[in-house]
C-alpha cells in the first residue's frame, strides 16, 4: 500500500530543532580537544553549516539530511567527540516527514559515510555502533510516521462515518416529508376549485407533514451539537401509527400489525422505525399502490419487521437510485441484522429486516 501520509514541520518546531542543535554543537565545540587556527576554523564552519542546514528541513528534507551526515562524518574524521550525534537526530525528522522509499536513501547514506570515516582511522568497532544508531534513528522516526499516520487515517474514517451518518438521517427525513409535502401540495392543487374543503385538508396535511420535517431536523442538529437535552425525541415503535396515519393521508392506507409484546432497545427501534419509514416513502414515490401493511413480531430474540404493497396492478415503476435501499440494509448489518427486498410473486414489493432486539448479536 503506497504511504501517502503528509505532514510538515511548523516553524515552531523547526525554531526548536535548530536551537537544538545548536545546543548539541555547542556542547561538542567545548568538547574537542585545543586544536590548530586551521582545524579550529573547519571545526567552526562544519557546526555553523550543521546549524544552517537544519532549518531548511521541512522544504528538502532528503538534501538536508544527506548534507547534514556528510557534516557528521566530516566531524568525525577530525575526531570530534559526538559527531553524527546532530545528524541522528535529522535522520529521525526525515524518516517522520518523508516516506520509507525516501527515507531509506538517507539510512544508507548514513551506515555508508559513518562506515566509511571511522573505517578511514580504523576504527571499527565505532563505525559498527554508529551504524546501528542510525537504524535505531531512523526507525524510531519510522514509527513515529506510521503512528501519526494512523491517528489521521483514524480521524478521517470517523469523519467519513459521521458524514455518512448524516447523509443517512437528512435523506430519511427530507425524502419522506417533502415526497408527502409534494403529494398533498399537488393534491390540494387538483381540487383547489372543486372540492375547497378536500384542498384545506390536504394543506393542512402539508403543515402537519412540515412540523414534524422541523421536529426531526432540529433532533438531528442537537444529535450533531452535542446538546442532547433540548433535541426532539428520537422516534420509535410507538410512532409507527402517527407515520402510518400521515401516509395514508398521502393515499396509501397503511395497516399496522403488532404480534405480542414489541420490547427492543431504543436504537433497534428507531432503526426499524426509519427502515419503515423509508420503504413507505418508496411504497408512495415509487409503487403506484394503495394500501401497505407493517408487520411487527419477535421470534428467537430477532424483531422482524416486514413492509408489503400489492403494487399497482401494472408494470412496477422503479425503485428510485437505490440510496434508500443502501440506508436501510446499512442500518439492519451495523445492529447485527440482516435486511431482504424484492419484489413478490403478486406483483407488489416486500421490505423484511430482522434486528437482534438488543442492537447486538
Amino acid at each position: 500500500m503506497p504511504d501517502l501520509f503528509e505532514t510538515r514541520l511548523s516553524r515552531r518546531w523547526r525554531a526548536l530543532l535548530v536551537a537544538g542543535t545548536l545546543a548539541a554543537v555547542a556542547a561538542m565545540m567545548l568538547a574537542v580537544p585545543q586544536t590548530t587556527p586551521l582545524g579550529r576554523l573547519a571545526l567552526i564552519a562544519l557546526a555553523t553549516a550543521q546549524v544552517a542546514v537544519v532549518w531548511w528541513m521541512d522544504r528538502r528534507p532528503l538534501w538536508v539530511a544527506m548534507a547534514s551526515l556528510v557534516i557528521g562524518a566530516a566531524l568525525e574524521l577530525l575526531h570530534v567527540p559526538s559527531g553524527p550525534g546532530v545528524s541522528l537526530f535529522v535522520l529521525t525528522t526525515l524518516a517522520w516527514l518523508s516516506p520509507a522509499r525516501t527515507s531509506l536513501w538517507g539510512l544508507a547514506a548514513a551506515v555508508g559515510l559513518f562506515t566509511a570515516a571511522l573505517g578511514a582511522t580504523d576504527r571499527w568497532p565505532q563505525a559498527l555502533l554508529w551504524s546501528g544508531a542510525a537504524l535505531l534513528a531512523w526507525s524510531w522516526g519510522a514509527l513515529g510516521r506510521a503512528r501519526s499516520a494512523r491517528r489521521e487515517s483514524e480521524a478521517r474514517r470517523m469523519v467519513l462515518q459521521e458524514r455518512a451518518r448524516i447523509t443517512r438521517e437528512l435523506h430519511d427525513v427530507l425524502a419522506h416529508t417533502v415526497s408527502l409535502m409534494v403529494l398533498q401540495a399537488a393534491a390540494a392543487n387538483d381540487v383547489f376549485d372543486s372540492h375547497p374543503e378536500q384542498a384545506r385538508s390536504a394543506v393542512e396535511a402539508v403543515e402537519t407533514v412540515g412540523r414534524q420535517a422541523l421536529d426531526e431536523i432540529r433532533r438531528l442538529l442537537g444529535a450533531i451539537d452535542g446538546d442532547r437535552h433540548h433535541a426532539a425525541p428520537a422516534p420509535d415503535l410507538a410512532d409507527l401509527d402517527r407515520l402510518a396515519e400521515s401516509i395514508s393521508k398521502a393515499g396509501v392506507e397503511v395497516t399496522v400489525h403488532r404480534h405480542g409484546d414489541i420490547d427492543v432497545a431504543p436504537v433497534v427501534a428507531e432503526a426499524a422505525y426509519r427502515i419503515a419509514q423509508e420503504s413507505l416513502t418508496n411504497v408512495v414515490r415509487h409503487a403506484g399502490a394503495g394500501r401497505a401493511t407493517i408487520d411487527l413480531r419477535i421470534t428467537k430474540g430477532e424483531l422482524t419487521l416486514t413492509i408489503t404493497d400489492p403494487g399497482g396492478g401494472g408494470v412496477r415503476h422503479d425503485h428510485g437510485s437505490g440510496r434508500g435501499l443502501d440506508g436501510m440494509r446499512e442500518r439492519a448489518t451495523r445492529l447485527g441484522g440482516r435486511l431482504d427486498a424484492g419484489p413478490t410473486r403478486e406483483g407488489g414489493f416486500r421490505v423484511e429486516a430482522r434486528l437482534p432486539v438488543n442492537g447486538h448479536r
